[in-house]
């Protein structure tokens, strides 16, 4: 039976969870234990507290699941007409729609976003899968013109089986972003949620199944990154990789896939600029930048996290922005908070030694800075909307990415400074401009290193929008044609005739 909305939320809300969450791997069509038997916690960052436990995976887990992936490349799953791949993510589209309350819920318990957020994830989710079902069967090679007596031409195969790490802040939607091109391509796949965060994958999986996917397409292993995630990247079985995460653990990814020679695409991190002119619209960069650094509490590897604000507009702006912050309430997903949770006690403690070094260097704190108390955000894991005024570009506040509702500003004289300021970092994931001169806005689109730019709007684009980065935010895109061809590798094919 599928529950709506507000009883999901009522039996969340009294008992602390939700019944009938999945407990094991999805492997070759069905959830199955660990072959240790080993399980582990899942925390829900709103009160601080265990709600669930899942199966805790390793290398011998990792094993099954990739031969099971490798045997279904082989089987029905190889047969079927890019328009019947295609039916089936239709289908998973529908499902998930139909199902989205429940996603969102256990999306909100997992990695403690608000549910609104956790709601929009899905929404995205549902277009992200019927997008990928219609490009299944557009899909396709070029000819060549070679001459009289030959023909050329490209065709697009799968790569085969591909691995994805997943992280902990969009667990299902980038899962998605990754798991929909792949199938619409025709690949098998092997995924590896984040520990903190299993249970949407999970669901997914078998979801998928019950759309008519074959068992072994799509195998999903839960575990740490030291024992799964490592395992998964390293093994010989292993065609392509799709890695989202920190820029340490991607390095320590692509020198795993340099042992076979593996296909790599990386989302690394970001640190990305906002440009605000003195010639926007005011009301609109300040709901842009809010949004910008404090949906997900910050946890976005594409915040608008560092404000270059032009120095005309920076005292009405910054009084703005601050009272915007201080009006955030903190508080648990499922009910009406302004702001969500940090995502563990790690990543809390994380965000507080950042700010602390930044206050110890002389970087004024204009609000926040603080962990919120226990006590006053019902036991979870808090940290204050933070707005910081940078003493200087070289700061690690600056230079750093932080991830957590902190934002980073910096004055400039004029437009040219703002520009040499948002390039100066060595991230180059997205950048942002609010601005009514579009001459300034498609100049700064062209000047600016980073792998999306937006103007007048941050987080905009969806599904069909390219995304990845450059420099140490990484390589190769998600999303788009672009993503799916992620999943292909290009063979030639001359006749002569």
């Amino acid at each position: 039976m599928i529950l709506d909305r507000a009883e999901l939320v009522a039996e969340a809300v009294r008992t602390g969870t939700l019944a009938g969450l999945p407990g094991g791997h999805f492997i070759d069509g069905h959830f199955v234990d660990s072959a240790s038997a080993r399980r582990m916690e899942s925390f829900d960052p709103g009160r601080g507290k265990a709600f669930a436990t899942v199966a805790a995976g390793d290398d011998a887990d990792i094993d099954r699941a990739v031969a099971a992936a490798r045997a279904a490349l082989s089987g029905p799953w190889s047969r079927l007409s890019p328009a019947q791949r295609g039916d089936i993510l239709m289908r998973a589209s529908r499902l998930i729609a139909e199902r989205a309350a429940r996603f969102a819920v256990v999306e909100t318990l997992d990695s403690g976003k608000r549910l609104a957020e956790a709601e929009g994830d899905v929404g995205g989710v549902v277009k992200a899968f019927a997008y990928y079902a219609g490009a299944a069967d557009k899909l396709h090679g070029d000819s060549m013109p070679l001459g009289h007596d030959h023909i050329g031409l490209t065709i697009e195969e799968p790569v085969g089986v591909a691995a994805q790490i997943v992280p902990w802040n969009y667990p299902l939607s980038t899962a998605a972003r990754g798991i929909a091109p792949a199938l619409a391509a025709g690949c098998t796949l092997v995924v590896k949620p984040a520990e903190q965060t299993p249970f949407t994958t999970l669901m997914l999986a078998e979801l998928l199944h019950e759309a008519g996917l074959p068992a072994g397409v799509l195998n999903v292993v839960a575990g740490t990154g030291a024992e799964a995630g490592a395992a998964l990247v390293a093994h010989p079985g292993i065609d392509h990789i799709t890695f989202t995460g920190s820029v340490a653990t991607g390095q320590r990814v692509m020198r795993a896939a340099a042992e076979h020679v593996t296909r790599l695409v990386l989302e690394l991190g970001g640190k990305s600029p906002l440009v605000v002119l003195a010639d926007c619209d005011l009301d609109a960069a300040v709901a842009g930048i809010m949004e910008a650094i404090f949906e997900n509490a910050g946890q976005i590897c594409s915040a608008g996290s560092r404000l270059i604000v032009e120095e005309a507009i920076a005292e009405p702006l910054l009084e703005r922005l601050v009272a915007g912050a201080q009006a955030l309430r903190p508080g648990h997903g499922l009910g009406d908070a302004g702001i969500g949770p940090i995502n563990s006690p790690a990543q809390l403690a994380r965000v507080a030694a950042h700010v602390d070094r930044a206050r110890a260097a002389g970087n004024r704190i204009l609000t926040g800075g603080a962990v919120v108390p226990p006590e006053d955000c019902g036991g979870g894991w808090f940290y204050q909307p933070t707005i910081v005024l940078a003493a200087g570009p070289d700061d690690p506040l600056v230079q750093e990415e932080i991830f957590g509702p902190v934002l980073t500003v910096q004055v400039m004289p004029d437009f040219e400074a703002a520009v040499v300021a948002a390039n100066a970092t060595s991230y180059a994931l997205v950048a942002g401009i609010y601005t009514r001169d579009h001459a300034k806005a498609w100049r700064f689109a062209r000047a600016v290193d980073a792998g999306q730019v937006y103007i007048n709007e941050f987080f905009a684009g969806g599904i069909a929008m390219p995304f990845g980065g450059n420099r140490k935010s990484g390589f190769g895109r998600a999303k788009g044609m672009a993503g799916l061809r992620s999943y292909c590798k290009l063979k030639s094919v001359v006749a002569r005739i």
